[in-house]
């Protein structure tokens, strides 16, 4: 089969395709992460920033122009960009249009160039890059593009030795980490945006492939009413959803949830049916709604309806974006065909100040700490649901300060939050390097009025890392890592990026953890302790730790974090 060139219909519908890929096999991709956490996993993370693209890609003709698909593709991944695995892959589709966004024909010099110039854009945009991760298996197929482009002018055939190529440098990858080898995985990035690209290149081969993200229809026999008083409607979107959760949820969990969308919306329902959360509300941000579930388990039956305009949107949890949020493109990278709803207007900024801070935050408890600190914005994520790109643009964007502060508080949230820094306009933003929540409440301890910015972003991220962190949760699958088998469902005490305690008891474990983080210097320990743990139980785990140590302080902290039984600081 010879291919010499591929027009922009091609290409958008390759690109469909292989985010309906990589849709189709997120969950293979989340079983490949190292750490056995309830965290927001690759799989997860990478899906959401390809649909998010996909939603702007979809909507443009069948024959589109290259630069409008181009901006398509680029501007909706940069905004729905989650987690670092997202973000890698965002700035990978980033570089590979800027190539070849002013051509209307592709040919295999092309192709080969665009491939190079993605490798280079992603890992410029990683400060430290790893090998062994989807920065190498992408930097592979570059390479071998070049090869290839010297020796042939078909497409096809170029794609099809870059993809087996790929293909074995990411069976090697667990020779380049160790981590990956003692788990047994290659590397989850990697493998992701292998499906992508087998979607991709499966439609050049003619395939019978799935290219429609608009599927998703509400329910046959229950149209819905249309609003005709439009100004009356006070919470625009009409949001359920069912929510199948990881493990039974208690009659804490349900309150917690139940607590969490009244204080976002109005006509809250919440339905227990056969262990599964049936539930409905009307609200302004349904990705709060959405997210907020995601930390319990999966979701299903996802409807979204805007009251205003009568007409159904797609998902937040799909599209990467919070919802109701307006969107601030870039000026090179936004997608044509993104405007601004008439119904949703512009946010307002809020009163000008010197300092502003936006927090990453999990949890009722861990969000009000958050605030008494001085903390203007709180964005619901964290561990079990990373936010977008776009969800803290959108954060940035209704501040009206001389200096933005944003506290990711997860490393892998990170690069979200410097790509969020890189497309804000005429703003100073200042991403603080916090990478847990512990970490983020010492940098917000840390700040210091009355001295210059710079001198702030050195204090406080001295300050951070100034103290010990660790976490207790549980884990979600079977693995050997760190020197330890786990199993599903074991309790695991992290200290840092180590698994230290392993134990089928959350308080064992995490007395077990705390006496791992004490040292000489240590003089006080706090203890935020989660929705599923009590202050009975941390105090109980601060009394045993104590008795062996009485040169230490213990301070109880009500985090209402789910999954994650305890935070602790150690200093």
């Amino acid at each position: 089969m010879l291919i010499q060139t591929i027009d922009a219909s091609l290409i958008r519908r390759a690109f469909l395709a292989g985010a309906n890929a990589l849709d189709a096999n997120k969950d293979i991709v989340n079983e490949l992460n190292v750490f056995p956490v309830p965290d927001g996993d690759t799989g997860t993370n990478m899906t959401m920033t390809i649909m998010s693209a996909a939603k702007e890609v979809s909507a443009l003709p069948e024959k589109p122009e290259m630069k409008a698909l181009c901006k398509a593709i680029s501007g909706g991944s940069l905004k729905g960009a989650r987690g670092n695995s997202g973000v890698i892959l965002s700035q990978l589709l980033r570089g590979f249009t800027k190539v070849i966004r002013d051509e209307e024909q592709v040919d295999v010099e092309l192709l080969q160039a665009a491939f190079d110039r993605a490798v280079a854009q992603a890992y410029k945009a990683v400060m430290k890059p790893k090998e062994g991760t989807i920065l190498t298996v992408a930097r592979a197929g570059a390479e071998k593009a070049f090869a290839m482009s010297e020796t042939t002018d078909n497409i096809i055939e170029l794609v099809n030795s870059v993809l087996i190529y790929m293909e074995d440098v990411l069976e090697q990858t667990p020779d380049m980490l160790p981590v990956l080898k003692e788990a047994g995985v290659v590397d989850s990035g990697g493998r992701g945006l292998m499906y992508f690209l087998q979607g991709c290149y499966d439609v050049l081969l003619g395939k019978d492939v799935n290219t429609d993200i608009t599927d998703r229809q509400p329910a046959a026999g229950k149209p819905q009413k249309k609003v005709k008083d439009t100004d009356s409607i006070h919470h625009v979107y009409c949001t359920s959803f069912v929510l199948i959760p990881k493990k039974p949820l208690t009659a804490k969990n349900e309150k917690s949830i139940s607590e969490h969308l009244h204080s976002i919306g109005e006509e809250v329902r919440v339905d227990n049916e056969d262990e599964c959360l049936s539930i409905h509300l009307h609200t302004n941000d349904p990705g709060m709604a959405i997210q907020r579930a995601l930390t319990y388990g999966s979701l299903k039956k996802i409807r979204i309806l805007n009251m205003r305009e009568g007409e159904k949107d797609d998902a937040p949890g799909q599209e990467g974006s919070s919802g109701a949020s307006s969107t601030q493109d870039s000026a090179t990278d936004a997608p044509e065909n993104t405007q601004k709803q008439d119904s949703q207007p512009e946010p307002e900024k809020m009163p000008h100040k010197e300092n502003a801070f936006i927090s990453v935050s999990a949890g009722d408890g861990i969000s009000e700490i958050f605030r008494d600190l001085g903390v203007d914005i709180i964005i619901e994520g964290g561990q079990t649901m990373n936010p977008s790109t776009e969800d803290i643009l959108n954060a940035i964007n209704r501040l009206d300060a001389d200096h933005i502060f944003i506290l990711p508080n997860n490393g892998n949230i990170l690069l979200a939050a410097n790509q969020a820094k890189s497309m804000s306009e005429g703003q100073d933003v200042i991403v603080i390097q916090s990478k847990n929540i512990p970490q983020g409440v010492a940098a917000m301890v840390g700040f210091i009025d009355g001295v210059s910015a710079e001198d702030n972003e050195t204090a406080m991220n001295e300050a951070l890392s100034a103290i010990r962190e660790g976490e207790v949760t549980y884990a979600v699958r079977d693995t050997s890592v760190d020197g330890h088998d786990i199993k599903k469902g074991d309790i695991m005490g992290i200290c840092g990026k180590k698994i230290t305690a392993v134990g089928t008891d959350v308080i064992e474990t995490t007395v077990e953890l705390i006496k791992s983080m004490l040292d000489e210097d240590s003089e006080l320990v706090t203890l935020y302790y989660g929705e599923e743990s009590s202050e009975e139980d941390a105090a109980q785990i601060a009394s045993r730790v104590g008795l062996e140590r009485l040169d230490v302080e213990f301070e109880i902290q009500s985090g209402g974090q789910p999954i994650y039984y305890y935070f602790i600081s150690v200093e």
